[in-house]
């Protein structure tokens, strides 16, 4: 027979998360309009420097789900791999404690959970019954994200507390070209950021993404709303965030600041005092066992990450734990098209002031190859821009930034150049920098017990690709190759 949690009352747990989401209102950015995150944000605490473990969307959501480095995952490492079931995950341990739980979207994913022993998707039980007619011209998934939330509250038992993970599938690729502008949004609100060209095609798929943010943040703001009108929002908590960053070139899956720095806003009336801005570094090691913690459960034996707890029932704003001044990041191998369909391992550390990144294989090129058309980075109109101005000579500026080939070691003063655009790692003046964090990060990666740094990181290259080879580089040597 299932326990119950241990406190005297339990909270709900709303756990909403977008797919390759890098911008929220709340954040300052004009092009895009997210109210009901900004609500979330407002009743409790808005999250400055929040971190994936690995910026891709199943690697990003194991780490989430599991509370652990995603090196210590082995073939959920990797994109499109496979989810092992012996590692815990939260949904079953509030399950098991008498939570009724559920999901909605996307769960874990894209991978195989079937095929590591997992009897569901590790997210929780499916709710998707509930569809729509999405928007003419937009490329909106017709799933009712808010009818699937109340139907799985109409399933719950009477007395038992709740987790809800609502996986939007938006703002993922691929949008219908000027949905934004059909929308009434205006180019000029967009600020190009500059590791991509000022140009009128990055500007409408800026709107684009953001008209696909909006609707993921429209389905939360209902959600909440039935909350507030069933009397359950003031003992809910509330997280909401994104996997990785926006799907553009140099961002989604690139090991860079504004892939792996995401929104992240909690709230819980009840516990939480809100109205405020923590600047400390945070991962996404950290949400499960924050929320097996407020639950009253013990985080699982497995679980790296430390519950922000203390952070979050704070009454203060700026940093509020001093220790909280390291996070880590890595990636294998996300999407195929290299040679021998091989991966890009990096790891990275970030602290206050810098970002030092390792690239294990710098022959190999980060974004794919170009025979296969760079397959790391999203098919867009922003991408296929930034080609063209490169092949027909007019620039190699953005191209370099997204696609090129990167040195070993990667340096960036992060409080100075957000965008990573200064490698520091050859300049004379930060070499003892560069060292102490180089041996800062070796030492948690053994610590950890990563396969990279261990002298067997092969490994990670050995695990089944569970998703369509046809852009793989087996497929481009026989001929079967689909470009992007």
């Amino acid at each position: 027979m299932k326990g119950r949690p241990r406190t005297v009352q339990a909270p709900n747990i709303l756990f909403a998360i977008a797919d390759d989401a890098s911008h929220m209102s709340a954040y300052g950015h004009s092009f895009v309009h997210t109210p009901n995150f900004d609500r979330v944000a407002e009743q409790g605490v808005l999250f400055m420097n929040a971190f994936t473990s690995n910026p891709k969307c199943a690697p990003s959501r194991a780490s989430i789900l599991t509370g652990r480095h995603s090196w210590q995952l082995e073939e959920a490492c990797n994109h499109f791999g496979i989810f092992p079931s012996k590692f815990a995950v939260f949904p079953d341990l509030l399950d098991d404690a008498g939570y009724h739980v559920g999901y909605t979207g996307k769960g874990w994913g894209p991978g195989d959970w079937r095929a590591g022993g997992c009897s569901r998707n590790p997210a929780g039980p499916e709710y998707n019954d509930a569809r729509l007619t999405p928007p003419e011209k937009t490329g909106i998934r017709p799933i009712d994200y808010a009818g699937n939330f109340e139907a799985f509250l109409n399933d719950r038992p009477d007395g038992a507390p709740f987790y809800f993970w609502y996986g939007g599938h938006e703002p993922h690729r691929s949008y219908v070209e000027g949905e934004g502008m059909r929308a009434g949004k205006d180019p000029a609100d967009v600020t190009v950021p500059p590791y991509l060209p000022d140009h009128e095609v990055v500007r409408n798929d800026l709107l684009d993404y953001a008209y696909e943010v909006e609707w993921f943040d429209q389905h939360l703001g209902q959600m909440l709303d039935l909350l507030d009108r069933t009397g359950e929002l003031e003992n809910t908590l509330v997280i909401v965030t994104s996997d990785n960053g926006m799907p553009f070139p140099r961002v989604k899956g690139q090991m860079y600041e504004e892939d792996f720095r995401l929104p992240l806003a909690i709230s819980w009336p009840r516990e939480v005092p809100g109205g405020r801005t923590v600047e400390d570094l945070v991962s996404f090691i950290d949400l499960a066992p924050t929320l097996l913690h407020a639950a009253g459960l013990s985080p699982g034996e497995q679980m790296e990450g430390n519950p922000l707890t203390d952070v979050l029932r704070s009454t203060s704003s700026g940093v509020i734990d001093p220790d909280r001044d390291r996070v880590y990041m890595g990636r294998e191998r996300h999407d195929l098209g290299r040679e021998d369909d091989l991966g890009y391992p990096v790891r990275c550390i970030r602290t206050p002031e810098y970002l030092y990144v390792c690239n294990f294989h710098p022959e190999r090129w980060p974004a794919g190859n170009p025979e296969t058309g760079f397959t790391n980075v999203d098919a867009s109109p922003t991408k296929s821009l930034v080609l063209e101005q490169h092949y027909q000579n007019e620039t190699d500026r953005y191209f370099n930034l997204a696609f090129a080939k990167r040195p070993a070691e990667e340096l960036y003063r992060i409080d100075r150049d957000p965008s990573c655009l200064h490698n520091l790692a050859e300049d004379p003046g930060h070499q003892a920098t560069k060292k102490s964090l180089r041996q800062e990060l070796e030492h948690t990666l053994v610590s950890t017990r990563d396969p990279r740094i261990l002298g067997d990181g092969d490994t990670f290259e050995t695990y089944r690709y569970t998703g369509s080879d046809a852009h793989s580089w087996r497929s481009y040597r026989a001929g079967t190759w689909a470009p992007l």
